[in-house]
């Protein structure tokens, strides 16, 4: 009859709203399926660019360690040029060997064995070694990507290294006996750096694209101790002055900053460490 409203069932209506929320579901997912994919295929510069405006806090906080840093750097060189630290570079030096004979270092025989064990952990050949290691585990969970930044990144790190020690041309301590052999110059120290760009970029790397987040911070704590200790060794060993480990230091955390960064930006694939049998 007219003006008669005519009932629909219950179950009608339940299937037209349940259809109509699948519908928006599907056009949500094709909106950000076309997102995911323009992301991606984004050159690299904009993807950083998107990363720190995402991430706002932790990029200005990763962009300011990396001015301060590199300032000190700078500062530093100024006042070992000069010869400003000459004095604190002499001191320290000679406080880690006996006050009766110089040409012994501090402590019981066995540390300057432990010495040499710990310096080399920062010589090109065993870096080398764990940059192949890093390669291959990348190559086996295929992420090409990452494997390429790898390379560029701990490569051309170890070139800046050499060429920055050819740059500055400090001689190597002269005031005690050296326990390792040399052959370049001394600022900044190469192992500290090189050990810095090497271990604490494949963390930088590496630590994003694990699962668990304990398994990340293992990964950089073992980064920092390795770094510290190779450092340390290098003025133990008496090859070197304090402020050219700090030196190194410095140099090698704002190159591995920089790889974080511009890893945070490239897209890979998250790697699982949970053991299946």
């Amino acid at each position: 009859m007219p003006g008669r409203r005519i009932k629909q069932p219950l179950g009608a209506i339940r299937a037209g709203r349940e259809q109509r929320i699948h519908m928006a579901q599907r056009l949500q997912n094709c909106g950000s399926m076309s997102i995911s994919h323009s992301e991606k295929s984004a050159p690299i510069h904009r993807r950083l660019i998107r990363y720190v405006r995402g991430r706002e806090p932790i990029a200005m906080a990763g962009l300011l360690a990396i001015v301060l840093l590199s300032w000190g750097f700078v500062e530093l060189a100024g006042e070992v040029t000069e010869g400003d630290t000459a004095t604190f570079d002499r001191w320290a030096v000679e406080s880690l060997r006996r006050s009766d004979d110089l040409s012994r270092p501090i402590g019981p025989e066995w540390m300057a064995e432990a010495g040499r064990d710990l310096t080399g952990l920062g010589g090109i050949p065993v870096l080398l070694i764990a940059i192949a290691a890093s390669a291959g585990f990348l190559v086996i969970n295929r992420s090409y990507r990452l494997l390429a930044v790898l390379l560029a990144s701990t490569l051309g790190g170890i070139a800046v290294s050499l060429l920055m020690k050819q740059w500055f041309a400090r001689p190597r301590p002269d005031i005690v006996r050296h326990l390792s052999h040399v052959y370049t110059s001394s600022f900044p120290s190469g192992h500290s750096m090189m050990s810095a760009v090497v271990y604490l970029t494949l963390a930088a790397l590496i630590a994003p694209v694990l699962r668990h987040f304990w398994v990340r911070v293992y990964v950089i704590g073992v980064a920092v101790l390795l770094t510290f200790l190779v450092g340390i060794s290098r003025v133990y060993m008496g090859v070197h002055y304090p402020t050219d480990v700090l030196a190194g230091w410095s140099a090698g955390l704002v190159w591995a900053l920089l790889c974080w960064m511009i890893t945070r930006a490239v897209p890979v694939k998250k790697i699982d460490t949970q053991m299946r049998s």
